[in-house]
């Protein structure tokens, strides 16, 4: 196995920061560019739409790791990544433009699930859950700063937010440069067929809870923070933003909290912390309890997401590591795209903030030891 430079780890996080830019780069900017699409009323499923994709596409991106290998998978989902992100400013009608969104998201898929299986068969044990911990504060940090530069170029021209998605073309010359394409391990012929080991389904269905709780909070946050506290749209990027950074907080953390305690105790943590965030939403209608509930939420993220992606990693095998990266990218996306229907639910945040300490209790009475290394 080839040493992996400092570069290609680099180029290997900043791949991670293509799955939440995917719907970011032109979220501030939809108002515009919806109208100038066509699209009326269905603007929101521009953004909508790739998260959609990532659920229906990850299953077979993650069989297709193990058959052929990530770096080649990485390759073709930055190659096509680029040309379908920027294929909507050409004139096409809106039901094309739909339908490349929507396989937008199975190279979203592609290089989420490939990314993460070439850091696994870099870095082990203690190494793993910190480059799993750095994946996560990418992630956090290129989502705050793709929504600021989707804005700021939404503002000089409609087309420019969609420019952004060519930045997976600059990350397929550096994967050609700094990546070394033989560190991928030798496939066997019935690499792919092999099953996804038990014990990874309780951990994907985790990941999608935590994005779950989280996500209903960030697509319900502007409006109740403009009703309850008059908040502007500037200070109401201000606290998401905060949420985001403090995530960053978290998953720095990671590390140190897991060899203190446990990862056990960790995803606990992380699950209360969650709930407690939903559950000073629920009737937090001063400001001292929101911003409470900012510091709860982004913890509890940054104390969840990162650590499963990890075990996922640790309860796999080399032979079937790329089809349980697949299903947990379908779980991480698939709680994002459910998130769009739970917020119809009447009394949300109290519904959402029990349904975390529900599961926060199921962690601790379990009897089964969690797997980190």
């Amino acid at each position: 196995m080839q040493q992996l430079s400092v570069a290609g780890a680099t180029t290997l996080l900043l791949t991670s920061c293509l799955t939440i830019m995917v719907g970011t780069a032109i979220a501030p900017s939809l108002h515009v560019i919806a109208p100038q699409l066509h699209m009326g009323t269905m603007g929101s499923w521009l953004i909508t739409l790739p998260s959609l994709g990532v659920v229906v596409f990850s299953p077979f991106t993650g069989a297709f790791i193990d058959r052929r290998g990530a770096y080649s998978v990485m390759q073709a989902g930055l190659a096509g990544y680029g040309l379908l992100g920027v294929a909507a400013i050409f004139p096409l009608p809106p039901p094309a433009i739909l339908c490349i969104r929507f396989l937008l998201g199975g190279a979203t898929a592609a290089i989420m699930s490939a990314g993460t299986a070439l850091l696994a068969i870099h870095f082990r044990g203690a190494a793993r859950l910190k480059i799993m911990a750095a994946q996560g504060m990418a992630i956090e940090l290129g989502g705050a700063f793709f929504l600021v530069a989707g804005g700021i170029l939404g503002d000089i021209d409609w087309r420019l937010p969609f420019s952004i998605y060519l930045l997976a073309w600059v990350l397929w010359l550096l994967l050609a440069g700094c990546v070394p394409k033989g560190a991928q391990p030798v496939v066997a012929e019935n690499a792919g067929s092999q099953s996804v080991p038990p014990s990874v389904y309780p951990v994907v269905a985790g990941a999608a809870a935590a994005m779950l709780l989280f996500f209903t909070c960030i697509l319900e946050l502007p409006g109740l923070l403009h009703r309850r506290v008059q908040f502007s749209a500037t200070q109401t990027g201000c606290y998401m933003g905060a949420i985001s950074l403090l995530a960053v907080v978290a998953a720095g953390c990671l590390t140190v909290m897991v060899k203190r305690t446990s990862a056990r105790s960790t995803l606990i943590t992380g699950f209360a912390l969650l709930a407690a965030g939903n559950l000073l939403l629920s009737g937090g209608e001063r400001l001292a309890p929101l911003l409470l509930a900012a510091i709860c939420l982004g913890s509890g993220f940054g104390f969840t997401i990162p650590l499963l992606n990890h075990m996922t990693v640790n309860l796999s095998t080399a032979e079937n590591r790329g089809a349980s990266l697949g299903y947990y990218a379908m779980a991480v996306f698939g709680g994002q795209f459910l998130a769009v229907f739970v917020v119809m639910l009447p009394h949300l945040f109290l519904f959402t903030g029990i349904g975390g300490l529900i599961i926060s209790l199921m962690i601790i009475i379990s009897t089964k030891t969690i797997k980190t290394s």
